[in-house]
């Protein structure tokens, strides 16, 4: 049967700088490093071979999954990456510290920005330091400017329904190794969850979700491979 390994990618440098990364394409530390490593030892450990990976275009995803893949002793297996993967954009919070917004726009905003469903941040205005247009990892590509949850799984479920899929379908154990919203979108997808039980699911750093599938690629069991690490699992509906 299928079977589906999320992996979120380990620390980045901006994620210990507490600053608003979205699209912005900066590498792992040496402690996200380490925890992509530690999820490849614990998909060796559990005894599972990957067929194929997908993940995103930007370092820290893609580093992770090499990381992972390489502790794993499968750094053979297939990849796609593709930008569709990519973490939320966060719009014009991008760069910004987080403490410093919230003491500039409030606590209660900028929860609302982060966290909600349906609420992007403000757009990021164009030509600035993190304009995206002129990347080519985006040549053709209609690029948001600000994104929700909403907006992002908008562009993950088409992917997922024409890439990601089908290789389920065909039996295949794939390893995701993305981003917390992108992967976000994805338990929604397989849970059927609504946007106030998605708002609740948390998906830790560097820790694998393993997802067994039906046929129908609906989620059978699901467990995360470093217990000390996990997080509350939603019920599949």
């Amino acid at each position: 049967m299928p079977t589906l390994i999320l992996l979120r990618h380990g620390q980045s440098q901006w994620n210990l700088e507490d600053r608003f990364t979205g699209w912005v394409d900066v590498d792992l530390t040496a402690a996200g490093e380490a925890q992509a490593s530690k999820g490849g030892e614990l998909i060796a450990l559990a005894g599972i071979s990957i067929d194929r990976c997908f993940t995103s275009v930007l370092t820290r995803a893609i580093r992770t999954s090499w990381l992972a893949l390489a502790a794993a002793k499968q750094a053979f297996v297939p990849e796609v990456k593709d930008w569709r993967l990519n973490e939320r954009h966060y719009g014009g919070l991008t760069g910004l510290n987080k403490t410093e917004t919230a003491a500039r726009h409030g606590e209660d905003q900028v929860k609302i920005w982060r966290r909600s469903y349906d609420t992007p941040p403000p757009p990021l205005a164009p030509g600035g330091e993190f304009d995206f247009a002129k990347d080519r990892r985006y040549a053709g590509v209609t690029l948001p400017d600000t994104e929700s949850l909403e907006t992002t799984l908008a562009r993950v479920q088409p992917y997922w329904e024409a890439e990601i899929a089908p290789c389920l379908v065909a039996g295949e154990t794939l390893l995701i190794a993305a981003h917390g919203n992108s992967l976000r979108a994805i338990v929604k997808l397989l849970f059927g969850l609504d946007r106030d039980q998605i708002m609740d699911v948390e998906i830790p750093t560097g820790n694998p979700l393993l997802i067994a599938l039906d046929a129908a690629l609906k989620p059978t069991a699901a467990r995360y491979l470093d217990t000390s690490r996990a997080q509350p699992l939603p019920v599949a509906v």
